[in-house]
């Protein structure tokens, strides 16, 4: 697939919620997650087994989920970029809206890297 046709499932995925999805097809085994640096609880790991474990990480610190929302993708090269966040309450620490500036990278059809910034 091409760096579009990758944007464009992962987008028709993320609008249902299917991020098991997204990371079982259109993530290459090697893949790395990027947070950033003042990241509270979350890391950069590498290979799909990690980032599994990353979100079911931080699925056990969600409460409740309001809602979110993915935009479309901008593609350029073998990037594509979307917002995305979600309307949450963490345990102990109550609801927050939290929005991220996500920036994939495509290499041979597959996602290789994921990095957030927020």
């Amino acid at each position: 697939m091409t760096t579009q046709e990758v944007a464009d499932r992962f987008n028709e995925l993320a609008q249902t919620g299917q991020w098991d999805v997204i990371q079982n097809e259109l993530f290459a085994d090697n893949a790395v997650s990027i947070e950033p640096a003042n990241s509270p609880g979350m890391k950069t790991v590498e290979g799909m087994e990690a980032i599994r474990e990353k979100g079911k990480k931080f699925g056990e610190m969600v409460e409740e989920m309001h809602g979110g929302y993915t935009n479309a993708p901008t593609v350029a090269g073998n990037h594509f970029a979307l917002g995305m966040g979600m309307d949450v309450t963490m345990k102990g620490m109550g609801r927050m809206k939290m929005d991220e500036i996500a920036v994939y990278e495509v290499k041979d059809g597959k996602i290789v890297k994921e990095q957030f910034f927020y």
